[in-house]
Order: C-alpha cells, then structure tokens, then sequence
C-alpha cells in the first residue's frame, strides 16, 4: 500500500477521501473528531502544493438532496480547525464542484457537497456505481484513501475511484492500520476486550474471531443482555433476541472451553427510560420485568477495574450505558477513566466509543489510540477483508 510520500503531488488535482460523517444536533456539529482526525495528511498535502477535493457521506440521505445532512457546516469547521480558507461546492460532480475545482492553486482546499446525495455513490450496481465514482475521479488527477470508517464498504468513492487514479493512504489509514495490528499480531498480554454499546450483532462476530486470542472479554452496555439471557437470568424490556441469546450461549460455551473469561456484570442501574428523572435502582443480574437496564452498576465497576489493572491490551468498543444522560454515564466514566491513567496499550474503537470519551471529558492523547472506525475496525478484527482496503493495495 503506497502513501502520500510516494506520490508527487505539488500543483495537482488530489481526491481525498475523507470520512465527515460526525454526529450532528440541529445544524451544528457536537462532536468533531473524525475531523479532527482527518488534519495531518490534508494540511499535509496542501502544504506541499496540492490541490485538495475533498470528499465525504453524512448520515444516510437516501440518494437525494437533503439540507439536514449537508456538509455545509463541516466545510466551516474544517476551515477553522485547519487555520485555512475551505470551500464548499454545493455540489459532488455538477457545475458547482467543477468550477471550483477548476479554480483551485496549490494549496487550495475545497470540500465537495454529501456523496450520498448521489444514488450512484452507494448504488450495488456496477455500472451505477461506476458511472459516478468515473465522475467523481474526473476532478482529480490523484487519489488519497483516508476515511477509515467507511473502508468497510463497497461505495463509488471508496472502492471504485482509486481503480481510475494513481491512489495512496492518508496518514489517518496508517494509523488506525497499525493500532489494529497491534491488537492482532502478537498483543501484550494480558489481553483484555472490552464490549458494550447497542450493536450487538456487530460484536458478537469480534469475540468469536478473538477467542483465541484474548484473555479476558469484559461484557456491559446492551452487549450484556444476551449472555445474561443465555444463563437464564431475565433481562426485563431490555434487547435480546433469540437469536442473539443463542449466539451468546455458544460463545459461553466456547470461551469455557480453551480457558477465556467472559465476565458479565455483577449489578445493573435499571429504570423504566433513559432519563435523569426516571426513578433507578441497583439490581442484580436479574432485571425486573418492564424495566431496562441502562448501566453497569457500581460493583460491576469495580470487577471491571480489578481486570483491566494488570492488563497489556486492551480494545473497548461500546459504552457501558446510556452515557448521553448523566444518570447512567458512570460506567462508561469509570471505565474511560481506569483505562486513561492505567499502562496497557489501549485502542478506543468506534465513533461512539470515541465521542462517548470526549463528552465526558476525555482527550484522544490519554488512550494509546482512539479509532475512527466503528463498523470497519469490527469487520477487520472479525478477519474480514475491508474493500476499502483492498483498492489501496491494488496497483
């Protein structure tokens, strides 16, 4: 896989593959850190003369235009974060994105508008797909892959441009490379994973893949709940499907028979809804019928902590609760916080994961790695291989 140092970039027209796909709150950005993730490689080449396009989905619009998932306040925020004039073209491949384009100089950045604006960015057809990601590779001369998070999909921008162009990683794709390396081939030990958050069938694929490699698998969030469920303990109005419970109870199986632990939580805040006025308690492993769980409990805390304190690495993907309402955020504060001032090698994966830290107060830079990529860094711990990835690799 070649980088932006293998490629001559001064005064040409370089497409770079971003991923902007930050969560927004009525317009405005409320956690910016894939963008701020994204700013070594373009400072980077434009620094040395490039012409930048810059490219990016928001949300899922669907194939249409529409204004709730423009870029249009990212374009502001990157300009602010990089010091430097970004325009925004209000198009992806029409007149708007051609004339701006067309009126770049070295250095110049422009941010094109939502791909998935356009039906043919996602399209499974071939020649759907083709017909825009030729489009979109027609404003460039060069192509840098660096949105991580959405390598996990077979897009026009991600999978079809870079077989048109000469294409290389950005330094955000190296990196997040290279921690997950670390969590694959030959991790220190003891190796300590770490589940939580709603995406259950998601995570279910990376411990089966990971068995053998990790030690110990720390089990909290909505993750809990079907495990919990395969042991027989009920879990109120709180997700578990069938099949879900069926996976879990062989993965119990598994796990006990090469020696992993799978340690689930000891107690649960459990409430009728996800509100700092809902009436909560402490309960076992048992929740009361009608209710949810929303949070690790307090003593679950604590056995978490005993683990992670000796451990070598750890991957945590997934809030252990509702850490949006300050009355189920403890967990996922403690946890955050036992990570942050221990001395494993810890990769914070996944956009929530990520966001989850930050909005309790955490930086990037007190974790060994915070990820990007919440789908494309779970797809390449399950062994599978990421498209995005492979057209970087390709000649």
């Amino acid at each position: 896989m070649k980088t932006i140092e293998d490629l001559d970039v001064r005064g040409r027209r370089v497409l770079v593959r971003v991923d902007f796909n930050v969560p927004m709150s009525n317009g405005e950005i409320t956690d910016d850190g894939r963008i701020r993730a994204s700013l070594p490689t373009l400072a980077a080449l434009a620094d040395r003369g490039a012409r930048l396009v810059v490219c990016s989905h928001l949300g899922r619009p669907g194939g249409r235009v529409n204004t709730q998932y423009s870029l249009a306040p990212v374009a502001v925020r990157l300009s602010q974060l990089l010091g430097r004039e970004v325009r925004f073209a209000a198009d992806t491949v029409g007149p708007a994105a051609q004339s701006a384009v067309a009126s770049l100089f070295p250095g110049d950045i422009v941010l094109l508008e939502n791909l998935r604006f356009d039906p043919g960015e996602t399209d499974k057809d071939d020649t759907a797909r083709g017909a825009f990601a030729a489009a979109l590779a027609g404003l460039a001369d060069l192509y840098v892959g660096d949105g991580f998070a959405a390598m996990h999909r077979r897009h026009a921008s991600v999978f079809d441009v870079p077989a048109r162009l000469p294409h290389a990683a950005g330094y955000l794709v190296q990196a997040e490379l290279a921690a997950l390396r670390r969590l694959t081939i030959k991790p220190e030990q003891p190796y300590v994973l770490v589940l939580g958050g709603a995406k259950v069938s998601d995570k279910l694929g990376v411990i089966k893949n990971l068995l053998g490699l990790v030690d110990t698998v720390l089990v909290g969030g909505v993750m809990a709940f079907p495990f919990l469920a395969a042991l027989g303990h009920p879990v109120g109005a709180s997700p578990a499907t069938p099949d879900e419970v069926d996976t879990a109870r062989q993965l119990l199986l598994q796990a006990a028979a090469i020696g992993t632990d799978i340690v689930l939580p000891s107690d649960l805040v459990v409430a009728q809804g996800a509100s700092n006025d809902a009436p909560r308690r402490i309960v076992s492993r048992s929740v009361p019928a009608g209710l949810l769980g929303l949070d690790i409990g307090p003593e679950t805390v604590k056995l978490f902590e005993g683990v992670l304190e000796g451990a070598g690495t750890v991957f945590w993907n997934g809030p252990m609760g509702v850490f949006e309402v300050d009355a189920f955020a403890s967990g996922t504060r403690e946890i955050a916080r036992a990570l942050a001032a221990g001395h494993a090698y810890t990769v914070v994966g996944g956009g929530d994961t990520g966001a989850a830290i930050r909005a309790l107060g955490f930086t990037d830079d007190e974790f060994g790695h915070v990820s990007t990529g919440g789908g494309a860094s779970l797809e390449y711990l399950e062994g599978r291989t990421l498209p995005g990835l492979e057209a970087l690799e390709r000649e």
